[in-house]
């Protein structure tokens, strides 16, 4: 294996330069090398600012020059000669000739220009410069690597040469791209720049205030930052102190687990130094950041992109980077470390060797192979003998480390890993972090002799002292005491005259006019009690200075007014935070103890002046402007002197904040303490602004958003701007900064500025419990009315945050319409982060953490009542179906109308809204419920009109199965009647041998064949029916009838078929081999195997819709299925690999489902001859007839016997509809004793998911994974059987307590049939037909046979009522003897089984599940709008994804991988590779998906994952190992961790 470093680049640079330098003094001078000299000597002396630092050194002068800017030098030139020579070319190749003396300042570079827009274009090398600032100004980590336009001259040349190869040129020529004998051919091409040279003459030639500002935003995309910089032109040592002063850095040590942010000047850590001696074969710059971040650059190295050989600038540079740990296990080190880096030659940069040496906690040093009497042992040996730990790293060596002694190791890097390298040296350096070592300061590089500090200026240090006089007297105040005292004009006459100034635009009472004198009085007074404060000598030095003529001075003032008012607020605001997390902490705790006592409103009341304290302890340079403003203001609104002795020119303050927009400082649009716009002063400052600029055209861009979402963070990136950012401090108010177009973009875009306004964020923690409400309202309508364009902020892409400003920003834009302003907004969606965050946020977190648990449990207690409210609608439905079922059979309903279901349904669908109304309106957290309202209002509404739709269905098609049974009917009725004659006539002819049962017998027996026969003579037999055969002749039709026989023959379970590969037809793609067999990929036989199941399931549907028990079977039913698999397969869509199905599969699969179908299409179809072939039919009415004559026989009275057989036709209605009323009142009791069943469809998911914990089947949890619906329908099914079947005595009593409603349902209906007779003087048929409509809503019973001539003697109907009650009790109890136990319940008897009721409750709703883990969509609509959703995603290699070109399976959660920078392939034989954060352009199964990019990672799954492991490696057939190994935490979580977190998160 050879070396993971390559050979450093200081040593390739070193040839390249001398290789550039170096030409053969025997060559031939061209002819016009003397022009070339004279140009390179006048470009010289406009570019160095002392032309003799340039000067050649005596010798011959040979050098050839071009075009591209290599300049060769004869062989007594030395190296240095040459570097200027490059480094002068480097300078006019980038446009800076003549720069150096006047600087670039930041200014000319913040403007929005046409290379800050095209960022993924290349660049012209003349544009280079700008295009890197600007890039790095808005903070684009990728400012280094700018690809580069080739020169046309280039171009030509290469296809010229490309053009006229005729092929007779020898290999090498081909080859190398040159000929032999001349070797010059590589002057003429252009070395490219280094980009680091490209930074460098940048910082060179940047003044100090575009320097800092360059480190700064260097620090923010985590690069190393310049500590000791040679200046080539100067030939000094400069250490630039002032570029790290507006730098931080946050970290969380792990030894006290105390969280920092400190300005990186002030902070002590230890500091590691590397640099190497002589020429080394590995890359220090890499094992660097491989031992801080090997996922990123921080240190530029020879593999970065866009590095060349060539590099000028970078030898003998320090720089300086420091590794912040976030407290988490996985960090590299436990605490803040420094690591400063000297690239170049250690010997030959002795200053900055020295001062490395001096100040650093531990050496690391990169030798090659040394000799005893080296020069560089002695360098080595005073290393060894400080008493400073030192790691040498050999680059000779492939030993792994070594302890020579205490705090001295060696590690060898030959032919080593890199992971075990950086591992090596992490553990050495962390072995000596452990020990007690000296600590470096920023601060203490400037005491070294021999450098230059950039803070020494004559200006940055009068700035610094006018700064440090002013912070002088603050000393000996208390910190929330400082604004009262120093800037009296915006305090408490401020915040009153703002509350006065809304009292007069909001009058009240019934005088208007004198409530608005009143008010303005009032405010007049406020103004002269301002103007008459005194202004203090803190306001006054500020004036003076901001006075000054000397703007850079001015400048250093304020920038280091602003440093110095951060370092001396900082540690007081820190006491104050922990005081308050004290006091929160408290409160918290009494909360959770529903405490809500005296004790628990103190804590609140502490902790609300500490919030008020930290508010006042805020001060910096916004708050001093602020001031003059407000002083401003309060002079031109009070005319008279008032004897405040102000020695302020305040007339000419809106003309200096002027200038200071112009430079770039922002100004304070809206007071966010105040919440208000001193409209006079910021009038005054654009005034004078329009004065200073002209009338220029201006585009006003403004931001809104939630709090602490990054707005400010991204207007600075978007535009380079500097409003103020960090964890912890949220912008207050509204801040505005101009930014400039440039001149080419102002003719395209239509604007000479843009005006930036930065605003304070919606949903204010800290106003918990005031109006936030009408506070994001009114700021929404600022913010919005003030911009041509609002830039609408989502932190992340939770669509319910979106909501929430969406409603906020739809308010404002709707109010924009009263006042005819035309804005527009564009969504922005971002993520942003802080390693101190968590501790900075502590208030607003923990408020919002307690505020999310109050959300989520009160949306879960909106979920169980909405699930309590749907029940409702359902189960009355039920009710209805079940009633008008029964007026259907009972031939009293012929129609169903809309109007009439919806009026049967509206009393329940009034106590359902009146419910909803009274909850939204009266329960406790009605604020937060408001947000839903409307949403659940419209899924009630939504379900009510689906049970109508559904219920008009059902019932119509009963309507027209009756009416399609009515001769049928009508023959049964006919045949029946007489039956009742025959047997009455007979029993009358017979009463003699009445005493003689056997006798009678015999004869009924006799003579009953041949009543039979004689009735049904004319009755053709019932046909039996043929599916075989009906199978063959349909499929014949449909395909060729050969092969429909063949499969037929050898018919097969399709659903056993392992590999489809059988089934298909690859098409193949034109230009390949015809003889290649393509394998099916595992993700087309899932697609099949879902397709197949899809299909199954739709034949189930299709064979349960028909009626078949009721009207009988018909062949249509077979093509209808038939039918339905054609259309299936051929709507089936390949997913990537293209292939057609073999006839084979659509005939196999098609007789599967005729099969399954036919089966029970035969069974139902028993069911309906028995019921209605006349021949069975009667012989099963043939015990009632017996009945009935032997009763005649007797001598019994037709009222006896027409009540026994009355009630012995009961028997089997009455059972019916005791089920039929259990089935619905069963499915209510399991929905509030079985838990599963309580809630709604997460709540039976988390029960079904325990379930599977618990049983620990690996094939259960793959049916659940691939056909959840069908997993929660068995589920359902299992736990309804056990609860009915398996010993719950409540279903037996539940059941015997509808036997006996029924029973007293036909006394009362006896009792009422007999009273209305007898009081209207009518027979026996009246009777009847009172009887059977009393019963007609509760059970099917048919009166027709009974009616007519066979019941014209009844006319004792107080005895037939007698009778009916008599012999209906001997009936009930056999029903009550048939069920004594819970396996007495026959589930098929249940017309709608209580199964069948919950699974049409639960399972009415979205199944999509999720293109990547199948994870389920949680809408409750089958077909909702918008896009589907789901809490909790799973981990994709359980559903098969694996890394591509491998076969290990994935472990990402889509929800975590959508938030990174990686890609997918939608398939294994995708060419293209989708980015997760665009996985919507993927396909439509992608498109309809939302997946927020988060972190909320369900522990369930990650149990299942390990637990399962094996067994998901032997169904996918592959592993997670590589890419896809399981991380070691997750084997933590065990199954009881598992069930745990269901109850949590679900």
């Amino acid at each position: 294996m050879g070396s993971p470093f390559s050979k450093a680049d200081n040593k390739n640079n070193t040839k390249t330069s001398s290789a550039h330098c170096q030409e053969s003094g025997l060559r031939k001078r061209k002819s016009n090398e003397s022009f070339q000299e004279t140009n390179i000597k006048k470009q010289r002396s406009d570019f160095a600012p002392d032309s003799s630092q340039f000067q050649m050194k005596p010798g011959n002068s040979k050098k050839k020059d071009n075009e591209h800017g290599v300049v060769g030098l004869d062989q007594y030139e030395d190296k240095e000669s040459c570097k200027r020579k490059n480094i002068h070319q480097l300078v006019g190749r980038l446009n800076l000739l003549g720069k150096f003396h006047s600087k670039l300042k930041s200014n000319t570079f913040l403007q929005v220009s046409a290379p800050s827009l095209q960022r993924h274009e290349p660049c012209e090398e003349s544009n280079l410069v700008q295009t890197y600032i600007q890039r790095l100004l808005m903070t684009d980590y990728r400012a280094r690597y700018i690809p580069v336009k080739e020169k046309p001259s280039e171009v030509f040349n290469t296809q010229r040469t490309m053009s006229l190869d005729t092929g007779k040129a020898d290999a090498f020529e081909k080859i190398f791209k040159r000929s032999a004998p001349e070797q010059t051919n590589e002057q003429s091409r252009s070395q490219p720049i280094h980009p680091m040279d490209i930074q460098m003459i940048v910082y060179l030639y940047a003044d100090n205030f575009l320097r800092q500002l360059m480190v700064t935003k260097l620090s923010q995309c985590q690069y190393a930052l310049p500590l000791l910089v040679p200046n080539p032109f100067t030939q000094e040592i400069e250490f630039p102190l002032w570029t790290f002063r507006q730098i931080k850095k946050s970290w969380k040590s792990h030894k006290r687990n105390i969280s920092k942010n400190q300005t990186i000047q002030q902070a002590e850590t230890p500091m590691i130094a590397f640099f190497r001696f002589s020429e080394v074969s590995a890359s220090k710059s890499e094992l660097m950041n491989n031992l801080i971040n090997e996922r990123h650059n921080t240190f530029f190295h020879r593999h970065c992109c866009g590095s060349s050989k060539s590099h000028l600038l970078m030898d003998g540079v320090v720089e300086i980077a420091w590794y912040c740990p976030s407290g988490d296990k996985n960090d590299k080190f436990p605490d803040c470390v420094a690591f400063c880096n000297l690239h170049g030659d250690a010997q030959a940069n002795e200053t900055q060797l020295k001062i490395l040496t001096k100040d650093s906690s531990i050496n690391v040093v990169l030798l090659p192979y040394l000799d005893k009497s080296d020069k560089i042992m002695a360098m080595v040996e005073k290393l060894y003998s400080s008493t400073k730990p030192l790691i040498c790293l050999l680059t000779e060596d492939d030993s792994g480390v070594s302890k020579l002694q205490e705090g001295k190791y060696t590690i060898g890097l030959k032919q080593r890993n890199k992971s075990d390298i950086s591992e090596d040296v992490r553990r050495a350096i962390k072995d000596c972090l452990s020990k007690k070592l000296s600590v470096f300061k920023l601060t203490n590089i400037g005491k070294h002799t021999g450098i230059k500090v950039d803070e020494n200026d004559d200006d940055c240090r009068g700035g610094k002292d006018t700064a440090e006089w002013m912070i002088r007297l603050l000393e000996g105040k208390e910190l929330f005491k400082i604004k009262e005292t120093f800037l009296p004009c915006q305090g408490k006459l401020w915040h009153d005259w703002c509350l006065k100034n809304k009292e007069l635009h909001r009058p009240q009472g019934d005088n208007i006019e004198m409530h608005n004198s009143q008010k303005q009085t009032e405010m007049h007074k406020i103004r002269e009690q301002q103007k008459a404060s005194s202004v203090s000598n803190f306001m006054t030095l500020f004036t003076d200075k901001i006075y000054s003529r000397n703007v850079d001075e001015k400048m250093y003032f304020l920038k280091w007014l602003g440093i110095l008012l951060d370092e001396y607020t900082s540690e007081d605001l820190s006491i104050l935070h922990h005081k308050y997390d004290e006091k929160w902490s408290k409160v918290l705790d009494l909360k959770k103890k529903h405490n809500k006592s005296e004790h628990l409103a103190v804590e609140q009341s502490q902790l609300e002046m500490l919030s008020e304290k930290l508010n006042a302890a805020t001060f910096g340079l916004e708050h001093i402007l602020r001031e003059i403003g407000q002083i401003y203001e309060s002079d031109v609104c009070v005319k008279k002197n008032t004897g405040s002795g102000c020695k302020i020119d305040v007339r000419s303050l809106p003309r200096i904040v002027a200038e200071l927009m112009i430079s770039g400082y922002p100004l304070e649009l809206m007071d966010g303490d105040a919440a208000h716009v001193p409209l006079i002063w910021v009038q005054a400052v654009l005034e004078e602004l329009i004065k200073i600029l002209g009338d220029q055209r201006v585009f006003v861009l403004s931001v809104l958003g939630i709090q602490s979402t990054g707005k400010s963070t991204m207007l600075n990136a978007m535009f380079g701007l500097q409003f103020a950012v960090s964890a912890g401090r949220c912008t207050r108010g509204a801040f505005m900064q101009l930014v400039k177009v440039s001149e080419e973009l102002r003719k395209e875009i239509h604007f000479d500025y843009i005006l930036v306004v930065d605003t304070e964020g919606l949903r204010a923690l800290e106003l918990a419990g005031r109006s936030t409400r009408n506070h994001d309202n009114e700021m929404a309508t600022f913010v919005v009315g003030l911009g041509n364009m609002t830039l609408i902020n989502i932190f992340g892409e939770n669509p319910a945050e979106m909501q929430d400003i969406l409603q906020i920003v739809v308010q404002a834009f709707l109010r924009m319409k009263k006042v005819r302003l035309n804005p527009s907004c564009v969504f922005v969606h971002q993520n942003v982060s802080d390693v101190t965050a968590g501790n900075k946020n502590k208030e607003g977190r923990r408020q919002l953490q307690e505020k999310l648990d109050e959300i989520i449990v009160t949306y879960r207690k909106l979920e169980e009542e909405y699930a309590k409210w749907t029940w409702s609608l359902r189960s009355a439905m039920l009710e209805i179906e079940d009633k008008l079922h029964n007026r259907i059979n009972n031939r009293q309903l012929h129609k169903v109308e809309i109007r009439e279901l919806e009026e049967e349904m509206a009393k329940t669908l009034e106590e359902v809204k009146s419910s909803m109304k009274h909850y939204f309106e009266e329960h406790k957290e009605k604020e937060m419920l408001i947000q839903w309202r409307l949403k659940f209002q419209e899924k009630i509404k939504h379900l009510h009109g689906e049970l109508v739709r559904d219920a008009k269905r059902k019932l119509e098609n009963i309507i027209y199965q009756k009416e399609a049974l009515t001769k049928l009917d009508g023959e049964k009725t006919l045949h029946e009647r007489k039956l009742l004659e025959k047997s009455k006539e007979l029993a009358f002819s017979l009463k003699h041998m009445a005493h003689d049962e056997n006798e009678l017998r015999r004869l009924f027996e006799s003579v009953w064949e041949k009543w039979v026969s004689e009735l049904t003579a004319d009755v053709p037999p019932f046909k039996e029916i043929d599916l075989e055969n009906d199978v063959i002749t349909i499929l014949n039709e449909m395909h060729e009838g050969t092969l429909v026989r063949s499969r037929f023959s050898k018919f097969e379970n399709i659903f056993q078929v392992s590999d489809f590969i059988i089934y298909v037809n690859p098409i193949k793609k034109s230009g390949r081999n015809p003889n290649v067999t393509s394998l099916l990929p595992q993700e087309e036989q899932e697609s099949i195997k879902q397709l197949m199941h899809n299909v199954l399931r739709q034949t189930e549907n299709r064979v349960k819709s028909k009626s078949v028990a009721k009207i009988g079977y018909n062949s249509s039913y077979i093509q209808e299925i038939a039918q339905l698999v054609k259309d299936s397969v051929g709507g089936h869509k390949c997913m990537y690999t293209k292939y057609e199905f073999k006839k084979e599969f659509i005939v196999d699969l098609t007789l599967y489902m005729c099969q399954q179908a036919g089966m029970r299409f035969a069974e139902l179809h028993q069911v309906f001859r028995e019921a209605n072939d006349p021949w069975i039919y009667l012989e099963k009415k043939k015990p009632e007839y017996y009945s009935v004559f032997q009763g005649f026989c007797k001598g019994a009275t037709s009222a006896a016997v027409f009540g026994a057989l009355i009630c012995s036709e009961l028997k089997k209605p009455i059972l019916q509809s005791v089920y039929n009323k259990t089935a619905n009142d069963l499915a209510g009791e399991m929905r509030t004793n079985i838990p599963a069943f309580k809630g709604n469809r997460s709540n039976l998911e988390k029960h079904i998911l325990k379930a599977l914990a618990e049983e620990e089947d690996f094939y259960k949890f793959i049916e659940y994974i691939n056909y959840p619906r069908d997993h929660f329908e068995d589920f359902i099914q299992r736990e309804v059987k056990a609860y009915i079947t398996e010993g719950n005595s409540s279903s037996l009593v539940m059941i015997k307590g509808n036997i006996r409603h029924k029973e007293q349902c036909v006394i009362t209906a006896a009792e009422t049939a007999t009273a209305e007779v007898l009081s209207k003087g009518g027979d026996a048929n009246l009777w009847l037909e009172i009887f059977s409509d009393c019963l007609k809503d509760k059970l099917e019973y048919s009166k027709e046979h009974l009616t007519g001539n066979c019941c014209q003697d009844i006319t004792d109907f107080e005895l037939l009522e007698k009778v009916v009650k008599k012999e209906l009790h001997p009936i009930i109890a056999e029903l009550n003897r048939t069920l004594t136990k819970t396996s007495d319940i026959e589930m098929k008897m249940f017309r709608e089984q209580p199964d069948e009721v919950l699974i049409e409750h639960f399972c009415q709703c979205c199944w999509e599940q999720c293109p990547f883990c199948k994870a389920i969509c949680i809408n409750t609509m089958e077909d909702h709008p918008g896009d589907h959703i789901v809490p909790f995603h799973r981990n994709c290699g359980m559903n098969g994804m694996f890394y591509k070109g491998t076969t290990n399976l994935s472990v990402s959660f889509c929800t975590s991988a959508v938030a990174s920078d990686r890609h997918f392939y939608p398939s294994t034989n995708a060419d293209r590779k989708i980015p997760w954060k665009f996985y919507k352009t993927a396909g439509p199964k992608y498109a309809n998906w939302s997946i927020t990019p988060d972190f909320s990672e369900l522990p369930y799954w990650k149990w299942f994952v390990c637990r399962f492991q094996s067994d998901l490696e032997k169904y996918y057939h592959k592993t997670f190992k590589g890419s896809g190994e399981i991380p070691h935490a997750w084997r933590s979580y065990t199954k009881e961790d598992a069930i745990e977190s269901l109850d949590k998160y679900l």
